[in-house]
């Protein structure tokens, strides 16, 4: 049986993965890593989890997988971005620093094959509560623990139901009134940073919402997350940016199912 080559893709934008929290999907990332490849990887925040490293360890084999194979593709010749979130802060002390080929840095521009300037920050600067009052935000991370344990129990309910994998934390993103407040604030203060930077548009995460939106003349870009819905933004040749969602059933036995892609815009 042939091998099937990876996908090669200009650019490719990774953020949220959350090593070191029982929530990251890194086997799922390390069968997207193996199965695509980028001239360039941006690794837009939150690629490590530090505030849960710091309550308890939990860094499993997959974990170093996923670490491993970022690096390979470095030392292939990849360009690698780390762009730092608030999870990751403790590499803001760094700025311009290389790590095994790795560029670390707060934020950068990103120009498309098409000419179009890109903002890519994480995000977390402008996110009020982060910035404003850190002990909400840390009770906020406690609280999202609580929604993934409950996504967990409300997968499992439905596999023995024999329905499809359906993420509750995710429903509540897009029908909680409040949370559909907080993301459209949210993508339009990235907007505003965006015409502030003299770009075209803004590339981010944080948040763990992956879309692709147009506001007037800037395009705002959220890479999704590696906890929920393993996501990530593909750069074509030609410019084109596409969302790429990593569509193996999360709650079957990997073995059971072969990987599969699913493009949205």
């Amino acid at each position: 049986m042939s091998v099937q080559a990876p996908r090669r893709f200009r650019t490719l934008f990774i953020s949220d993965v959350h090593l070191g929290s029982k929530a990251a999907k890194a086997d799922f990332l390390v069968d997207f890593l193996r199965h695509h490849e980028a001239d360039r990887i941006y690794l837009v925040g939150d690629i490590v989890d530090g505030w849960r490293l710091r309550r308890t360890w939990h860094w499993p084999q997959s974990h170093n997988d996923v670490v491993q194979k970022i690096l390979r593709q470095a030392r292939k010749g990849t360009e690698i971005v780390y762009v730092v979130g608030n999870h990751d802060e403790f590499l803001r002390m760094f700025p311009g620093t290389h790590f095994g080929g790795i560029l670390v840095c707060d934020r950068a521009v990103h120009e498309t094959a098409d000419g179009r300037r890109f903002l890519v920050i994480h995000g977390d600067q402008f996110d009020a509560i982060v910035h404003g009052a850190r002990w909400l935000a840390y009770l906020g991370d406690r609280a999202y623990d609580l929604a993934i344990v409950a996504n967990r129990v409300v997968a499992r309910a439905r596999r023995l139901l024999g329905l499809p994998y359906w993420s509750l934390s995710s429903w509540a993103k897009v029908k909680v009134k409040h949370a559909v407040n907080f993301i459209g604030a949210f993508q339009e203060v990235l907007v505003q940073e965006a015409r502030r930077s003299e770009v075209e548009g803004v590339i981010c995460g944080h948040i763990h919402h992956a879309t692709i939106d147009r506001y007037a003349e800037i395009t705002y870009v959220n890479t999704g997350d590696w906890v929920e819905s393993c996501t990530a933004v593909a750069e074509h040749g030609d410019g084109t940016l596409e969302i790429l969602r990593w569509a193996q059933v999360l709650d079957r036995p990997r073995s059971a199912v072969q990987p599969q892609l699913v493009a949205a815009a």
